[in-house]
């Protein structure tokens, strides 16, 4: 039999594949799920790095366009930001690579799956979960949670087998993907300092962006965007761009603390300039375009959304509910909004939508309209008042 290893090419995926062949005797697979951030040069030193590690084959499968349709849109749609921060860079992407690393298990016939989280993170979660529902006859093996091996500890262990360990992987954990780039490090294993400027991979500091700002025009159909300045473009290659973009104007880049799935508060770091971008102006856009009764009942699910979709709950079925839901609040979230990057900072300009309900046409707000006269406004303010005035004279009395 065989086993199919997730392979990042990181350093404890890279300890799996020879410890899995030394312990287990048996012909180790390794599978990449390019979920964004992987140049062509990457995934030739990718197959490169499994087959000297001891990879019996190595498998790289593109992910992209399932993580947009399936995770990534519902994101945008429901402008999900946890902790009103971070854009979930990372638990979709899990999903992603769980389902295409079960397709490509039974392909190949192996008997196990395995993959490199600690037990100390949420990754260990979310594949473990996706992957007993997706292949609950296969054996989950995880051996760096099993072994409680450090870092450091690993990178020992490729040492004592001959196979060189970059520097750079034991000081910044990094996981580049579609949606946002994460880091990890010294500084994020507390609560104090900021990670320094070198450590983002990709974002110039706000200090050497140019002096002169970007102004661009996204278009939006149905709560998806759809173009860059008027060109039309496959929503992946549009995400890719914008993180270019951004990135080049030092936008998206911030630190997170929340609640890890079992229970503990960690903080990441993290660079998302496409998705930072993406959801400001598509928030923006159904201001003028949703009732606040939506935009309110949005707000809730979203968040309820977003939290299930990191703690690993892709597959509860009340998922699909509320997609069903977003999907029918983006029927008129199509148009254009102009947003400006600048030094860091992200403003919108403006927004037009042939739905819009900003209509000049029945009312200027605070001045004058054409769907009520002042007797009506000053019955319904009357009205409007009754429960509080109510609750503060029974109040006023005792």
């Amino acid at each position: 039999m065989a086993i199919v290893l997730a392979f990042s090419g990181g350093l404890d995926t890279s300890f799996c594949v020879p410890y899995l062949k030394e312990t287990y005797n048996e012909p180790v697979y390794t599978v990449t799920v390019n979920t964004g951030g992987l140049t062509h040069e990457d995934e030739v030193l990718l197959d490169q790095r499994a087959l000297e590690l001891g990879a019996e084959q190595h498998f790289t499968i593109d992910g992209r366009s399932d993580l947009f349709w399936n995770h990534l849109s519902f994101l945008i749609k429901g402008n999900v930001l946890r902790g009103n921060v971070y854009p979930l860079s990372v638990g979709p992407e899990r999903v992603t690579q769980a389902q295409h690393i079960v397709k490509a298990a039974r392909d190949l016939g192996v008997r196990a799956i395995a993959h490199g989280s600690t037990g100390a993170g949420n990754d260990q979660v979310r594949f473990d979960v996706a992957l007993r529902i997706l292949a609950s006859e296969m054996e989950i093996i995880t051996p760096i949670r099993t072994l409680g091996y450090s870092r450091p500890q690993t990178a020992a262990y490729l040492n004592e087998k001959g196979f060189d360990v970059p520097a750079k992987t034991t000081t910044y954990s990094i996981n580049r993907g579609l949606w946002g780039t994460t880091i990890g490090g010294r500084e994020t294993l507390g609560t104090i300092d900021p990670l320094p400027d070198e450590a983002y991979p990709d974002t110039v500091s706000a200090f050497k962006c140019p002096d002169t700002p970007l102004t661009l025009k996204l278009t939006f159909e149905k709560g998806v965007p759809t173009a860059i300045d008027g060109s039309m473009m496959d929503p992946v290659l549009l995400i890719e761009r914008l993180n270019e973009l951004g990135g080049d104007h030092g936008v998206g880049r911030d630190i997170h603390i929340g609640d890890t799935i079992l229970g503990i508060k960690g903080r990441i770091g993290f660079e998302a300039p496409a998705a930072i971008i993406l959801i400001k102006a598509h928030q923006e856009l159904e201001k003028i375009v949703l009732t606040k009764w939506q935009r309110y009942q949005k707000d809730q699910l979203s968040k309820f959304y977003g939290m299930l979709l990191h703690e690993g709950q892709h597959f509860d079925p009340v998922m699909r509910d509320i997609e069903a839901f977003l999907n029918s609040s983006q029927d008129v979230v199509t148009g254009s909004v102009t947003i400006r990057l600048y030094k860091g900072h992200l403003s919108v300009q403006g927004c037009e939508s042939p739905h819009s309900l900003f209509d000049l046409s029945v009312a200027s707000y605070g001045e004058t309209n054409t769907l009520w006269d002042a007797r009506d406004a000053s019955g319904f303010t009357q009205i409007y008042g009754v429960p509080s005035f109510l609750a503060n004279k029974k109040r006023d009395s005792h």
